[in-house]
């Protein structure tokens, strides 16, 4: 006796989704030309991409909104779809905007001109926010049953997985037949493959598909989601293990070998964010009838009371570093980190030794905690607690008070780490009445990129500085107060080989300070307000440092330049010669 088995392949339902399809296609296709559109803006520099601001913004929403009407088709009304997809999208393209217009743009930065914060922080804010929103549409209640929430979320979550896996295999395929039909001399597909028209739209529209297709039977996903979830669950007694070796031998060792590292507190939020995934993928939709084993039931109680002595230590590590050096926009937004792990860790204490129903506050825990992300993510960027704006106020009022010495000050912070409003900040700095904080604040404007050494680092490094004046000469003592401005160039300046130094009037009536340091004599000009400036360097290819030492001390004549500069389409351009070292020039 034959007896056959059918399964539930999913493909049986590819043919009555239709209209869904439909709509998602479109989607992506409206998506993948937005796209695309903004990409001919950015490669030709032409509106929007001339105008930052809106260019980010429309870069956000059209990266993000879209997703939106993917992920909510089929779940709710049309109506509400639309009505949710402009919400989101005005939300992005507003959180887009403001993150660009805090910048201080470079003129060589390219579009489309976003932090990786706000793409990362944009994403989970929606992710959140769009399994909050859809299930009270849906119910017509503001607060549904956890195991709506559980149910979407973990799904979506897996739908989405699938399908970044599904667009990911689909170009990978591509570029494999790409490289088949190069082996016999046919490019065409190489070439058009990277075309912008076809690889944005294409993009969008694998995407879309894949998510049609992980969406047509509930049944299939689920079936994914519970694998997942079952394997996870059991990492469950790994991570509350390690924990609770952890926070147990701390008693032993001290916490300075945890401060020493300087990222304590994103350490132990990382281990707590784990243990919270973790005991979710346990917990599940929380039904009396969906229960773990009795192991997993224990690991699930003794893993929610290690959440709290980890945000304890987040806190008091955060307060520490806060407390030595002030804010900074990554304190901030770890401090904000922090507050939603508080949320967690009180509600999951708080579970775990309640009597009564299993782990049963820890849904409304979960729900608050998410609530209480998206606001703080939507706080942090837009100008409502912009960590950059907050940063730069407590940094300064910390110089002003004298919490920190005017040479330890981090110039550079505001300079090249917290936007216009450190610019504009150093700026006013640099009209201080304190005439060491203004030269400071001067140095660190004039500067092009951000000094890998700390204040300190720098005075070291001046204080190694070794000059000798020519005979008869003197190196300007403002120019020897200034030389941490100019450690970079003066590195060859060392006590076994002082560089060599002489002031020398060229035709513009001012002298100029030649310092002869390795392979090149250094060129430097005092402006009106005092700061030295580098203006030049006198390149010697073929000779010896030393060399230019020796004749620096010698003298120097100022020489025409045998190569006149030339004027090309407004712009002027000046003549490089050709060196060939042996050889008459």
């Amino acid at each position: 006796m034959t007896e056959t088995l059918h399964q539930d392949t999913g493909r049986t339902g590819l043919g009555g989704a239709s209209g869904l399809f439909a709509i998602r296609l479109a989607t992506g296709l409206v998506q993948g030309l937005a796209l695309y559109l903004l990409y001919l803006a950015a490669d030709g520099r032409t509106w929007p991409a001339t105008q930052p601001a809106l260019f980010g913004a429309l870069a956000l929403a059209a990266g993000y909104g879209p997703v939106t009407v993917l992920a909510a088709a089929g779940r709710i009304k049309p109506a509400a779809v639309i009505l949710w997809t402009i919400v989101a999208a005005a939300v992005l393209a507003l959180l887009g905007a403001h993150d660009v217009a805090r910048q201080a743009l470079e003129p060589s930065r390219q579009p489309p001109f976003l932090s990786f914060s706000v793409l990362a922080f944009g994403a989970a804010a929606l992710f959140i926010a769009h399994h909050l929103i859809v299930p009270t549409i849906r119910e017509r209640r503001w607060i549904v049953d956890y195991p709506e929430y559980f149910d979407l979320t973990w799904k979506a979550g897996v739908q989405l997985v699938l399908s970044l896996g599904f667009t990911a295999a689909f170009w990978i395929l591509l570029h494999l037949g790409a490289a088949l039909f190069g082996m016999i001399g046919l490019t065409f597909l190489r070439e058009l493959l990277g075309e912008a028209w076809f690889a944005i739209p294409v993009t969008a529209l694998t995407f879309a598909t894949a998510v049609q297709l992980t969406d047509v039977r509930d049944g299939l996903i689920r079936g994914v989601r519970t694998v997942a979830l079952m394997l996870l669950s059991w990492l469950l007694l790994v991570m509350t293990v390690l924990v609770a070796g952890f926070l147990a031998a701390l008693p032993f060792t001290g916490l300075d070998g945890l401060w020493e590292t300087r990222s304590a507190t994103a350490l132990v939020l990382s281990a707590a964010a784990a243990l919270i995934v973790l005991i979710n993928t346990a917990y599940q939709d929380g039904r009396a009838d969906n229960l773990p084993p009795r192991v997993l039931r224990y690991g699930v109680r003794v893993a929610s009371v290690l959440i709290a002595p980890l945000i304890v230590l987040a806190v008091w590590g955060l307060a520490l570093r806060i407390g030595q050096h002030g804010l900074t926009p990554d304190r901030i937004i770890a401090a904000a980190c922090t507050l939603v792990g508080t949320v967690y860790g009180a509600g999951y204490l708080l579970a775990a030794v309640r009597p009564g129903g299993w782990m049963r506050p820890l849904e409304r825990t979960n729900v608050l905690s998410a609530v209480l992300s998206v606001l703080v993510i939507l706080a942090l960027f837009s100008p409502l607690a912009d960590p950059a704006r907050m940063s730069v106020k407590d940094q300064v009022a910390r110089l002003e008070r004298g919490a920190v010495p005017v040479g330890d000050f981090d110039y550079d912070f505001l300079r090249f780490e917290s936007g216009k409003v450190g610019v504009a900040a150093l700026e006013k700095l640099t009209r201080s009445t304190d005439a060491e904080v203004a030269r400071l604040a001067r140095a660190a404007k004039a500067r092009d990129y951000r000094s890998g050494d700390t204040p300190k680092a720098l005075r070291d490094r001046a204080a190694a500085v070794r000059l000798r004046a020519a005979p008869g000469q003197t190196v300007p003592a403002s120019f020897t107060r200034q030389l941490d401005r100019h450690v970079d160039q003066l590195y060859a300046c060392i006590a076994e080989s002082p560089c060599v130094v002489r002031t020398l009037p060229f035709a513009d009536g001012r002298p100029h300070l030649l310092l002869a340091a390795g392979q090149a004599i250094l060129a430097f000009v005092q402006e009106p307000a005092g700061d030295w400036r580098m203006i030049a360097r006198y390149q010697d290819a073929c000779g010896a440092g030393e060399d230019l030492k020796a004749g620096l001390t010698e003298g120097a004549t100022p020489t025409p330049a045998t190569l006149p500069d030339l004027t090309v389409g407004g712009r002027t351009l000046q003549a490089t010669p050709e060196v060939r070292c042996g050889a008459s020039n």
